[in-house]
């Protein structure tokens, strides 16, 4: 489990410059809005809302993987070509993700006015339920850390491997109005993304590369 969550922060820090482009514009404009602590709340509601998806994912995989012994290597598979695909994904390499992301646009488009709301109110619930709101934007990046939460074995861990990943992306979400414009420059440069682009893929190589041996192991 150790190792997930260490995937699941190397998504969120590698995916920093992509964090900015998807959500830069949001946090932004809000940040020049509200105080830190008003931020801070708001990207809890986020980082909760992938705890929950976290939980759910976790759970629901971890049962179907129960029904077989090869299940959750099956699984870790997956989750390592996922990685690989956000690497690919994140470096320009390949677009693939982009269409996985289209799956979540029709719910977006409906939470999208609710979230935007309550991000006009100034109440902390307000701000942390737009937060939560905010978490279901449709991301690759998001998706393919909740690949690990399907590999997690329960829901418990699921929330907890998200709940990393969470933590991961707040120092340049909650940064974001404050960063200098080199600094935001160089996150999200072609060359920035391609080097942290080709991390992930070594790290999902190498983990496809343990889940395979293992369930040769098993055969």
């Amino acid at each position: 489990m150790t190792i997930d969550i260490f995937a699941a922060l190397l998504m969120a820090l590698a995916g920093s410059g992509h964090c900015m482009m998807m959500c830069g514009g949001i946090a932004g404009a809000f940040a020049g809005r509200v105080n830190k602590r008003q931020l801070l709340t708001y990207n809890l509601g986020r980082i909760s809302s992938y705890v929950v998806a976290g939980a759910i994912v976790g759970g629901t995989f971890a049962g179907v993987a129960s029904l077989t012994d090869q299940g959750l290597i099956s699984l870790r598979i997956i989750a390592a070509l996922i990685m690989v695909s956000f690497g690919l994904y994140l470096g320009q390499w390949w677009y693939g993700l982009r269409y996985i992301e289209r799956i979540g646009q029709p719910l977006w488009r409906r939470l999208q006015p609710l979230a935007a709301k309550f991000r006009r109110q100034r109440s902390y619930s307000a701000l942390f339920a737009a937060g939560m709101l905010w978490g279901w934007l449709p991301c690759g990046l998001v998706y393919s850390a909740l690949s690990w939460s399907a590999v997690s074995g329960s829901a418990q861990q699921g929330a907890l491997l998200m709940f990393g990943f969470g933590l991961g992306t707040l120092p340049s979400m909650f940064a974001f109005g404050w960063l200098s414009r080199q600094l935001q420059q160089l996150l999200q440069s072609l060359g920035f993304r391609q080097l942290m682009g080709a991390a992930m893929i070594i790290y999902g190589l190498w983990t496809l590369i343990i889940a395979l041996r293992q369930l040769q192991v098993l055969q």
